[in-house]
């Protein structure tokens, strides 16, 4: 699977008042492909320039949405749903988590916004070639493809950063007419909502950050190891499992025995298209399984089949199931994620700051012995960031966000990609905050157990002060399947 899809010290000056520019909503419905929702919702088109500093230049048009609430008691301070990637559309992604934000949306409007690049605003896809799953790429094949993308793509990457990006969103909101705002971002998204409210604490009424990545942390050296930690909880669960340890008593020596294999044989095998039934051969390798690996250990459902896929290939030699989730992972990867985006994005605020720190940590991820990502996925970044330009950054953009803006911050206790770790740092450079972790779960709080309880008080007083959070103690990881018709009782 190809790695290059993932996954300030004083602003007041560089910052303007904008003047509100009309904006017309009509009724529409939101919609994604992995879902059969239809979101009923206001709609409309809201036009930015692309560089600011180029007066009379192009403009782009972003997509919008606002759910407006539910009841007749609104509150003035809508919750704006900032989504993750980077990459990947907001409108859509609301879709897909409209439920856990229901009881916010009994009191306050949801708004929503396609970060530019992204979704229905201009978004900034690449071409990839036909066998791009076929094997990893080697440096040069990502520098080459890397420059394809730049060729293609309908706008210049240099102004689709987070910096400018927070700009688009305080021109909406005056336009909308929203003084003050609740912010909710999920993974990148939680990026965006520090920049925003440490550019504006003024409009910030409180912040949710769920998989919190700090201002002041890179993505990408922790990316091995994050990795393996989730992983080898994985196997320990399993090991601490009776019915699991019983089914798959040498999960961890198995899954190390599995890479190795298809280190040094890839297995070809023929799948029939999960969606057209159609059969075509594919060659399944190391690359494949530590994708499936690592996108599958971003939530407890999916973690849950992870050994029986892997004891199915070593144990019988049947690889389809396993390449068959290869497939379909980096089809949806593909359709989700505008790759231009997030690389207008890494190659500016995460992979120079890499490059400076000295990468200690990925340094000690060799080809898969130690992790089983190993560096590969760094290396793809540096490869595809070494042809991109830098975008816009603003001055002390990777400084620690140090505010009192109330804030609650979600974690999994097995999130592969933005661990625990980071809230607890985030943690330390806040005044009002409180962090809550989920046991034995993934990437994305928003929905398990009693979060949406948990968010929703949160956001009705903007104080952690009382907060009542135990119960998400109750969560439990979900049950390991010992065969394809399901888990144990």
């Amino acid at each position: 699977m190809r790695f290059a899809l993932l996954f300030i010290a004083l602003l007041a000056p560089c910052l303007v008042a904008v003047p509100a520019r009309a904006l017309t909503l009509a009724p529409c419905h939101l919609a994604a492909a992995q879902s059969p929702q239809r979101i009923s919702a206001q709609c409309g088109r809201f036009e930015v320039a692309e560089d600011r500093d180029a007066p009379g230049g192009r403009f782009l048009s972003l997509a919008v949405a606002v759910l407006p609430a539910t009841t007749h008691r609104r509150a003035a301070d809508p919750l704006v749903f900032i989504t993750g990637g980077p990459g990947q559309s907001a409108l859509e992604s609301y879709v897909l988590a409209h439920r856990a934000f229901a009881r916010i949306n009994r009191h306050r409007d949801i708004v929503l916004l396609d970060q530019r690049g992204t979704g229905d605003s201009n978004p900034l896809h690449c071409p990839l070639p036909d066998d791009w799953q076929a094997a990893a790429l080697s440096s040069q094949a990502q520098r080459e493809l890397a420059l394809e993308c730049l060729q293609a793509l309908p706008g210049d990457p240099r102004f689709y950063t987070t910096s400018v990006a927070i700009r688009d969103l305080a021109e909406l909101l005056t336009a909308l007419d929203y003084e003050r705002v609740n912010l909710y971002g999920i993974s990148y998204g939680s990026r965006v909502a520090q920049a925003f409210a440490r550019a504006w604490p003024e409009r910030t009424r409180s912040v949710i950050l769920d998989g919190v990545v700090p201002l002041d942390r890179a993505l990408g050296p922790d990316i091995s190891l994050d990795a393996q930690r989730a992983l080898d909880m994985m196997f320990r669960r399993c090991a601490g499992d009776r019915a699991c340890r019983e089914r798959f008593p040498r999960l961890a020596g198995d899954f190390r025995q599995l890479q190795r294999g298809l280190r040094e044989a890839p297995v070809t095998l023929t799948l029939a298209d999960p969606a057209t039934a159609e059969l075509s051969e594919h060659t399944f390798t190391e690359d494949w399984l530590r994708g499936v690996v690592r996108m599958f250990s971003y939530a407890p459902g999916t973690v849950a089949l992870l050994p029986l896929l892997i004891d199915r290939a070593v144990q019988e030699g049947d690889f389809a199931p396993l390449a068959a989730q290869a497939v379909l992972l980096s089809r949806q990867l593909e359709d989700a994620l505008a790759a231009g985006m997030h690389n207008a994005v890494v190659c500016t605020e995460d992979l120079p700051f890499i490059a400076a720190a000295g990468d200690d940590v990925d340094d000690r991820a060799d080809t898969g012995e130690d992790t089983y990502l190993g560096v590969g996925m760094l290396e793809s970044l540096r490869a595809a960031c070494s042809v991109w330009p830098r975008g816009e950054l603003d001055s002390g953009f990777r400084a620690p966000w140090r505010s009192a803006i109330p804030t609650l911050i979600l974690s999994g206790e097995a999130d592969p990609v933005t661990p625990p770790d980071n809230g607890e740092h985030l943690l330390r450079s806040l005044d009002e905050a409180l962090h809550v972790v989920g046991p034995g779960q993934g990437h994305g709080m928003y929905a398990r157990g009693c979060t949406p309880r948990i968010m929703e008080d949160f956001i009705a007083s903007a104080s952690i002060a009382g907060l009542e959070v135990d119960c998400i103690q109750r969560l439990r990881p979900a049950p390991f399947f010992l065969s394809f018709t399901g888990p144990t009782p």
